[in-house]
């Protein structure tokens, strides 16, 4: 039996600073089929200094050009009060609620929440202090690796286990926004299982479902994506993030596709094995004539003799007179 695709509704910053949107959103979230809903604990001196010159100058491509790092998170970044609202929200609907922390005073604040995993973001991979104070808590650890090379993941996995921390999902990640179906690259999925050793799921920003699909056909047991009401609405993450029907799409197909799979089976059905070829008498055969290619042939249905034994009957005797149409059988076959 397969397991079932955990499959993660992601926030973000798609509140839009509106405590009512977020709380919508999330009802949203369990409509659509989610599992779980992530957000992401930081303040803006969680990720970067409040300049806007040289590395901290404002954006000059890409989606959020003209931001400088700062006022986009501040922009983005949820109010630490509202954390624990939305984790009994998203619970009451029976949905897990956890999140992605950017310091240890994050992990902190979410260990008093109670959450039940963590994820440690794609930009944050190499933060081995952060991967390892995390990891301590002794909860699931899922981890993107959009911007990490092998040697990167290694040194996160060997981290988390460093504390006796197993219970790691690495997450197949491309991390522009939005990304193009042909930047997903998901036969890295497999790979990374053999190479890794540990569960493999997907963190998309591609358009659609058809890249998370797949992923699942690949052996992804985690699916992350972001969500949000309506990308009218705006935001850093608005473009590349799903609307509800198109979250609940996803999720069908996911569940499509783990139906599909099935299982392993080579098992062939008494009834099927009767739709098959088999050896039949094509013209009568009196008693005591023999077996020729004239008068056997090798058709639908499967009730007379394996096709195999064609060449070893040529040339042998009948017992019994047979008709046309009758199956042919060892019994009416001299020895």
């Amino acid at each position: 039996m397969n397991i079932k695709t955990y499959i993660i509704a992601e926030l973000s910053a798609n509140h839009n600073n509106d405590f009512e949107l977020a709380e919508k959103t999330i009802h949203a979230m369990a409509a659509s089929g989610a599992d779980a809903v992530k957000v992401q604990t930081y303040k803006p001196e969680s990720l970067t200094l409040d300049l806007d010159t040289g590395y901290f100058a404002p954006r000059t491509e890409g989606l959020w050009k003209g931001y400088t790092p700062w006022k986009l998170y501040t922009e983005a970044a949820m109010p630490y009060e509202w954390q624990p609202k939305l984790m009994k929200i998203a619970n009451d609907l029976g949905m897990d609620f956890f999140s992605s922390p950017f310091d240890l005073e994050g992990v902190d604040f979410l260990e008093k929440m109670q959450v039940p995993m963590y994820k440690i973001a794609s930009f944050e991979i190499t933060d081995i202090p952060l991967i390892k104070y995390t990891a301590s808590k002794g909860k699931p650890i899922i981890m993107s690796t959009g911007v990490a090379t092998e040697e990167d993941i290694q040194l996160a996995i060997d981290t988390c286990q460093s504390v006796g921390n197993n219970q790691i999902t690495i997450l197949k990640c491309t991390s522009q926004y939005p990304a193009t179906i042909e930047q997903a690259n998901l036969l890295t999925i497999p790979d990374m299982k053999l190479k890794f050793g540990v569960a493999v799921g997907l963190s998309d920003h591609t358009m659609g479902s058809l890249v998370p699909t797949v992923a699942v056909a690949l052996g992804a047991t985690v699916v992350e994506k972001h969500f949000i009401l309506d990308r009218n609405l705006g935001g850093p993450d608005s473009v590349f993030s799903m609307e509800p029907h198109e979250f609940k799409e996803m999720v069908d197909s996911i569940r499509n596709t783990e139906a599909s799979l099935g299982k392993i089976s080579y098992d062939v059905s008494e009834q099927d094995k009767n739709r098959r070829r088999s050896l039949f008498v094509v013209k009568d055969i009196k008693k005591g004539e023999l077996i020729t290619e004239e008068n056997i042939r090798s058709i639908r249905p499967g009730f007379g003799l394996h096709p195999k034994y064609f060449h070893e009957v040529l040339g042998k005797t009948v017992n019994k007179s047979i008709e046309k149409g009758s199956r042919l059988v060892f019994e009416d076959i001299e020895k």
